[in-house]
């Protein structure tokens, strides 16, 4: 391992390795990613449900999903390696007046964006989520642009990427301090040996908070337990069949394998970083997926899991330099939105670490909004 670099980046992710990727190329120098696990991607990113979309309630996370799906559908080009971007769309149904309203306010949102979302009646809905319910449904949303990936297709195509651009990544290295002077970064301690080095990337995920004490950062990130289970071989599941979400219950489900893919967010959940699988949070999946699509009575379990959200009050993430000590640059609580916003993320931390204007306006997730009461909620998550 080098024991010098320009920038070290803690976390392995799929966040860290893009940023890694945009840095490179961006011949930032010396890179140094450090993860504690002995692969990368195995914490929230090998949880994670695959959803990529760009329809959010505000227009920063908007504009992050519209640069991300860019360079997923054309990550060949981006990076030489292969990833599937499959733009089956997500339809998110609406069954009371207050979530059209809410919708529809995005709606001009998203058409401002340049964002082609549909808007579809009850008995449009089918063609798109056969099988469904539409009990009390009212509207749907419809976006052609979203889709799902393989997290970890697109993980190992930017580590690869990076790697053949000189990052060097480093497993099994976790950090155990970080050493500053004078109030600038002068030095990570990992279990493989120091680094010195005047810039600390911060992508530590759920365990960003934990990275930002080192340097005495109050980094507002809380580990949120989540909980996916999937289904058996289902004859009913089309090839076609978009990411679902049932906006009045919070579930969401897509085509996984041969059959479905079944998530919910308990709110009731509190923050730790427990990953052991509660059977009532599976229980409580199961049952509102039979109320969306009670031919799932006869699908049996396949598999189940648990996952971190890395969340922030406001739901959105921060980026951005750390106001308490110079060196450090978190680019993390991204609140269940890590991996469709990693190419985005990457590239508008390039962007700023050299100096440029980023493609998108982050100043929303500035790490030192939170002392502000003006906060802007995302509340299209799920």
């Amino acid at each position: 391992m080098k024991n010098t670099a320009n920038a070290v980046i803690v976390g392995g992710g799929i966040i860290g390795v893009a940023v890694a990727f945009y840095l490179a190329k961006a011949r930032f120098g010396d890179i140094v990613l450090v993860e504690k696990e002995p692969f990368l991607g195995a914490g929230a990113t090998s949880k994670a449900a695959g959803g990529i979309r760009a329809q959010f309630a505000t227009k920063d996370n908007v504009e992050m999903s519209m640069l991300s799906e860019k360079i997923f559908a054309s990550f060949k080009e981006e990076t030489g390696h292969d990833a599937l971007f499959d733009q089956v769309g997500y339809l998110f149904l609406l069954r009371s007046d207050d979530e059209v309203r809410s919708f529809k306010e995005s709606y001009e949102i998203w058409k401002s964006a340049g964002l082609p979302v549909d808007l579809l009646k009850p008995e449009d809905i089918p063609q798109y989520a056969p099988h469904v319910s539409l009990d009390e449904v009212q509207l749907a949303t419809f976006c052609k642009k979203d889709g799902l990936g393989d997290p970890h297709e697109f993980l190992s195509g930017y580590e690869h990427a990076a790697r053949e651009m000189g990052v060097e990544i480093v497993l099994e290295a976790e950090v155990k301090g970080i050493t500053t002077s004078n109030g600038q970064i002068t030095e990570v301690q990992t279990a493989k040996g120091n680094i010195s080095t005047p810039m600390v990337v911060n992508c530590a995920g759920p365990h960003a908070k934990l990275i930002g004490a080192m340097v005495g950062a109050d980094v507002r990130v809380e580990p949120i337990r989540r909980q996916i289970v999937t289904t058996g071989e289902l004859d009913f599941v089309k090839p076609f069949f978009p990411m679902v979400v049932d906006v009045r219950s919070g579930l969401y489900c897509h085509k996984e394998s041969k059959g479905m893919l079944l998530g919910w967010a308990d709110k009731d959940v509190q923050p730790s970083f427990d990953v052991s699988i509660d059977p009532d949070y599976t229980d409580a999946i199961l049952e509102r997926a039979l109320e969306l699509m009670p031919q799932l009575e006869t699908a049996e379990v396949a598999n189940q899991w648990a996952g971190l959200y890395e969340t922030t009050p406001d739901h959105k993430a921060i980026i951005g330099y750390e106001p308490k000590v110079k060196g450090m640059f978190h680019v993390t609580g991204f609140s269940g939105h890590g991996f469709m916003h990693a190419p985005a993320a990457g590239v508008v931390t390039a962007e700023v670490l050299t100096g440029k204007k980023p493609s998108v306006d982050i100043s929303n997730f500035a790490p030192n909004r939170f002392t502000s009461d003006k906060l802007i909620e995302e509340t299209n998550v799920i």
